[in-house]
This record gives C-alpha cells, structure tokens and sequence, in this order.
C-alpha cells in the first residue's frame, strides 16, 4: 500500500482544500503517514499571503530537495496560493517538485493522480468529517485590494451553485457532522456570479432547514459586501452562529483609499453599529494590517484608537509584507522600517489581549452552551456560538455532543469550567 503526506499552511480554505485531497487519496487506496520517510507521495498546500508564510514554504521545499534525491520514485506536488497560471517558471526554481497545481483545482489534480497510476477508478470521494467540517462555497476574489495576492493566484470569485452545497452539507450531517463553517476568501460575495443571481442570506436560509444540523458559521467577510439580508439572516435564523469575522485591515481613511478596501472608517464604525443593533450578543473578530506603505504613526493612532473602541473579540494583526505582482508592491514603497511594523503590532496585541480578558471575565459564573470537539490530554474542548474556546475535564465520551458548560475561570484566549448538562441527552 502506499503512503501519502499532506503539509499544509495557511488560511482555513487550505485546511479544507487539504481535507478533500486527503478524500481523494484515501478512496483511492492510500494511507496517511506524518513521516516523511515514509512517503511515496507527498503534497504540500502553500501559502504566500505573508512573508513568513512564504519562508515557511520555501523551507519546506528546499528540505525536500534531498529526500527526493533519496527517493526518486517518489511523487512531489505542490498547490496553494504559491501556484499561479505559470508552472513553467516554478518548475525551473523547484526542480524537485514533480507537479503543480492550482489552489482548489481537483479536476487537475486527479488527471496528474490517473496519469500516474494512483486512481483505482473510484469516482466518488468519502469526505473526511467531524462534529465540526469546512465548506468551500466560493473561490477566488474580485477585490483587488492593493496588498492581496490572492486574486492573481485563485482567480476571480465564482460560486459553488446552492444545490451542491446543500447536497454536499447533508451527506456531512449524515455521517455524523454537526457544525458548518462556510469559507471563501470572500463568502459573503456569494452567489452574485451565479445565474440567476443569488445571495449568501438564501444559502443560509435553506442549510437552516437541514434536519439535524445544529449550526453555521461562515467566513471571511467583506465589509462592503456585508449586506442587510445576511445581517438578518444570522439575527433570525436560529442555526447561525452570533460570529462574525470582519476584516477592518486599518483606520485611517488615506490608508483604507491605498489598500482600496472601498469604505471608510466611518463606513465600518456605522456597519459594527448596525450588526451589534440587530445581533445584541454578536461577537466580532477582525484582522488589521500594520505599517501599511506611508503608514504614520498617526495613522497608526486611527487604527489603534478604532479597536479600542469597538472592543472586537479577536483581533488577528499582521506586518504588511509587500507580494510580489500586487499594486502595492508594484506602486507604493515599503517604507515603514520592521522594528517600527513590530512595535505597532505589539501595541494592538496587548491591547486586545485586555479587551478580550475584560469580555471573558463577564462570562465566570454563566453557563455556556458548546459543541464538544474533542480531547486534548485531559480535558475535552468546544466553541461557543460566539466561537469562545471553552475547556472542562470530564471522565464520559463527549465527542460531537452539545453541553452546558458552567464558567469558572477566564483568560483572553479561552474559558474554563464544569460540565453541567448532556443537551443531547439531558437525564
């Protein structure tokens, strides 16, 4: 039998693109190994969003440089936003790669699997699942922010049509799934391409019928795609999740104009309003970019002064590092010196770091349902609705199920408490 490893970084489309990869590979008769050594095939899921991503990547290539010249029989690919349209440039520089192809292209990868013997003609793939399972529903993106590289490796956005997805989130449920998260590198764009057109608020209204799924999340967001039918649609349909990731990036508007994000920071504040209006307990998470090109420290104060005070519940920050191709790279000096980009990160995760240990203290003494994910050492793990991380140590089998969890202790990044109520099976 042979054995396949799959290394994957990056976003959580990589994570399920590397999921339904694995699908494959085990329909057609392959097994899983983590070790290297015993690889007959190896694909690695890049990502090149980040800088540090990139060097992560490009480590991982060069290390492989000597096992394939121990292993020739061995079979290289590489996917993920390393891979655009021009493989012919990537196979000059990585000589031992032996194939590559584009993020979220199966129908590629499996003529490559054919033409080297690895399909068995099985057609139909058994997707791996869990209590809590990735759904792709759209690819790609027509932003064109000036700092993304993601358009120019995945394309523009073109949706999965809502059959599909139903189709394909019942056979989740089926087999025991009891959580989706929609994914897109713009999910909230759904549907606009399709023809007839539709919307992500109709994709959640009809998964919000499916019997014996519990609920839905879905991520990430535009802030100018943001509609009042989605908002709606979390407030009032009873499955969606009170979640929302919503990407500000920064708080200055000259920035925001250079990062063409197509709003300003008042255009958010009054958005953050709205949802927090019609979604009372919602929880906000957003990403931020810092030492954007020409960002002042007072446009850096904007940013700052922005989350302090909309108090989200996570904050993901990154140092702008400029892609190569993108209008920033392209147009814009990187000039912001990277003490200066490591220092304003650190400003904002100690910030947040308080904000979020304030929202999690309010919540020692409540009880808290969660969806149980599995056991890490001695204590299981779930999420909230509202995507808290909560801990309890309990001797019973409590995979997949929902449970009241009683808070008793707090800290910025997770919660821990005592497990009251089997909502499953309450006696």
């Amino acid at each position: 039998m042979r054995n396949y490893l799959i290394w994957t970084i990056g976003c959580q489309m990589n994570q399920s693109e590397s999921e339904r990869l694995s699908a494959f590979l085990n329909t057609w008769g392959l097994r899983q190994t983590n070790v290297t050594a015993e690889a007959d095939i190896i694909l690695l899921n890049s990502c090149v969003v980040r800088q540090s991503a990139q060097d992560r990547v490009m480590s991982k290539l060069d290390s492989l440089k000597e096992f394939k010249t121990k292993n020739p029989e061995a079979l290289l690919a590489v996917t993920g936003c390393l891979v655009d349209s021009n493989t012919t440039q990537l196979h000059q520089r990585f000589p031992q790669v032996d194939f590559f192809f584009q993020p979220g292209n199966f129908d590629q990868f499996q003529t490559w699997a054919k033409e080297h013997g690895l399909v068995n003609g099985v057609k139909d793939i058994t997707l791996p699942n869990g209590p809590t399972c990735f759904v792709p529903i759209i690819q790609g993106c027509a932003n064109f922010c000036s700092y993304c590289i993601v358009p120019y490796r995945r394309g523009p956005q073109h949706s999965r049509p809502l059959p599909d997805i139903l189709q394909e989130v019942s056979q989740l449920v089926a087999s025991g799934t009891k959580e989706v998260t929609l994914l897109g590198q713009n999910v909230n764009a759904y549907g606009q391409d399709l023809i007839p057109s539709t919307d992500l608020a109709e994709l959640l209204t009809e998964l919000n019928r499916i019997e014996g799924l519990k609920r839905i999340r879905f991520l990430t967001n535009h802030p100018k795609d943001m509609s009042p039918s989605i908002i709606s649609a979390v407030a009032e349909l009873d499955k969606v999740c009170e979640h929302l990731n919503l990407p500000l990036q920064a708080g200055d508007d000259d920035i925001l104009t250079a990062m063409r994000r197509g709003y300003s920071a008042t255009d958010y504040r009054n958005l953050v309003a709205v949802i927090r209006q019609a979604i009372p307990n919602v929880a906000l998470s957003t990403d931020v970019i810092v030492g954007f090109p020409g960002e002042t420290h007072e446009q850096f104060q904007c940013t700052y002064n922005l989350l302090q005070e909309l108090r989200f519940d996570t904050v993901h920050t990154a140092m702008y590092s400029p892609r190569p191709g993108t209008q920033a790279a392209r147009k814009l000096k990187d000039n912001v010196r990277p003490p200066v980009k490591k220092q304003r990160q650190q400003l904002i995760q100690r910030l947040q770091e308080r904000i979020a240990d304030e929202i999690n203290a309010a919540l020692v003494g409540k009880t808290v349902e969660i969806l149980v994910e599995e056991l890490s050492g001695e204590r299981w793990y779930g999420r909230t609705r509202t995507n808290k991380l909560v801990f309890f140590e309990d001797n019973g089998q409590w995979q997949g199920l929902l449970a009241q969890v009683k808070v008793e202790k707090g800290g910025p990044w997770w919660l821990l408490g005592k497990v009251e109520v089997n909502l499953e099976n309450p006696q």
